[in-house]
């Protein structure tokens, strides 16, 4: 009973104030480490794959058809890998796979953990926007990111795997779907969004302690992109036996 209340088991509402997502290359051999079946990595050219973190303000999140003021704020780190996943229609999907969540809310961790199996834990997220820059910062977690808003036409991060930003822009989200896997289940969430406008940005530092565990796979970033005030709606989780 626990366990299927963690399928997502409602549709969902929020806005997104802003959500900086950076993205970072795998190479095609340690990718598959972290996609577990019946996933399988999402794939440029054949050579990479991509992982990214997420950071999002996060306002009035609440089940689809409770007003506004029942909703709640919080700040959001979501750190996934890209994926594809053919449903028993023979559909392919393109999504995400949550390798783990963080928030600053702890009813949010409370309920995030109930309802979903996205892994959220504490963090002392912080943004803040000022002269140009956004920065993100988490004392407990040593995390620190910041970009530069300014530049019209930035470039990518040395090394980037992708040619331009058209080619990048495939992976700067919103994927349509959210995969979690549970012993033999497959929950299937897709995202409704609307006003997702991607504006490339300047990385100018990234420290991100979730990606520099000693078993996380290397990485090199590949892009970085903000939108801003963004309403999105989560459909009910459709669950697959695999």
């Amino acid at each position: 009973m626990i366990d299927s209340l963690r399928n997502h088991p409602f549709a969902v509402k929020a806005f997104f104030t802003q959500s900086l997502v950076l993205t970072y290359a795998v190479p095609v051999s340690l990718v598959n480490e972290l996609v577990p079946s019946p996933l399988e990595p999402d794939l440029l050219h054949g050579e990479w794959g991509f992982v990214a973190a997420a950071f999002v303000e996060t306002r009035n999140l609440r089940a689809s058809g409770f007003p506004v003021w029942t909703g709640n704020d919080f700040l959001l780190a979501g750190y996934r890998v890209y994926v594809r996943y053919t449903n028993k229609a023979g559909r392919r999907l393109r999504g995400l796979y949550i390798l783990g969540s963080q928030t600053d809310s702890r009813k949010m961790q409370v309920f995030g953990n109930l309802f979903t199996h996205y892994r959220y834990s504490r963090s002392s997220l912080c943004f803040v926007r000022d002269a140009g820059t956004l920065s993100i910062n988490s004392v407990t977690d040593g995390l620190s990111v910041v970009v530069d808003l300014s530049l019209p036409s930035p470039a990518l991060p040395a090394g980037s795997p992708f040619n331009d930003w058209k080619e990048a822009r495939r992976f700067s989200g919103p994927m349509p779907f959210t995969f979690s896997i549970s012993g033999s289940d497959v929950v299937v969430v897709e995202g409704v969004r609307s006003n997702w406008l991607p504006k490339p940005v300047a990385l100018l530092q990234a420290h991100i302690p979730f990606f520099m565990e000693p078993s996380f796979p290397p990485t090199k970033p590949a892009n970085a992109f903000i939108v801003e005030g963004v309403p999105y709606h989560w459909k009910k989780g459709v669950v697959e036996k695999w």
